[in-house]
């Protein structure tokens, strides 16, 4: 918990990342996290007026968007998915969320390997909503490769680059993992505070299945496993992880 940060116009904390998302988030006490998947994926500037119709429609502000998930066509170059996110944080510093280069909102995008979207869009989204429940804390954790963030590029600081062998994948897999961990206890959580977990990976996860996810507790309430590849040239293994009680599917 402590390196995380109060967004209090979102009544939420994250752990601060690179300026295109947060590690992950958290509602704050009298609040709780709410997810909605879309029924296809909604490209990006239409999601955008989806979203914000949405939240304004059950009353609450924009800052209460808190996390995203979007699906691309395919994996970027370096400067293919430095330009992406430039254009996505346009929305964000006119909704008030992106401020001094800082980006509290969690996200998650990968590229579906089967009927991929024509362009990149949002296949799901979550914000805060105040809530009487008690023990109800809930949060979202970031999608995270193989790789540090931060580093400058990423092709030169790939786990065990283009190693798919079933060592490659169990480093590639300790690695996730670890920093799937380290995002949760900045945020306070734990694996026994989560209620789904997600691999996104083309490649064959069954030997790392058991001592990478099953063992530390990463698979306990099952495992989705998605055939997608992570967003940028050279990745094979992301994750991301959530503990929310209400989850809705919408148009």
């Amino acid at each position: 918990m402590s390196n995380s940060e109060i967004f209090e116009a979102g009544n939420y904390r994250y752990m601060p990342g690179v300026m295109q998302y947060s590690g992950g988030v958290v509602a704050m006490p009298g609040y709780t996290i709410e997810r909605r998947t879309f029924r296809r994926v909604v490209e990006l500037d239409e999601g955008f007026v989806k979203i914000a119709k949405y939240l304004t429609q059950i009353g609450r502000p924009l800052t209460s968007f808190c996390a995203c998930e979007l699906r691309s066509p395919a994996p970027f170059d370096e400067l293919g998915f430095e330009q992406f996110n430039r254009h996505y944080i346009i929305p964000l510093t006119q909704w008030g969320i992106f401020q001094a280069g800082v980006n509290p909102v969690a996200r998650t995008n990968v590229c579906p390997a089967f009927m991929p979207p024509t362009m990149p869009g949002f296949y799901a989204f979550s914000y805060t909503v105040p809530t009487q429940l008690l023990n109800s804390q809930t949060f979202i954790v970031a999608g995270s490769g193989e790789v540090p963030e931060g580093k400058g590029n990423y092709r030169d600081h790939i786990i065990s680059p283009s190693d798919v062998s079933p060592a490659g994948m169990k480093s590639k897999a300790n690695w996730v993992l670890t920093e799937m961990e380290r995002r949760m206890q900045s945020l306070g959580v734990n694996w026994s505070d989560m209620t789904s977990t997600q691999v996104y990976s083309v490649r064959d996860i069954h030997p790392v299945m058991e001592t990478e996810l099953v063992k530390r507790g990463a698979a306990t309430m099952g495992l989705n496993w998605q055939w997608a590849r992570p967003p940028v040239v050279g990745l094979d293994f992301e994750m991301d992880v959530r503990g929310i009680i209400q989850e809705h599917l919408i148009d």
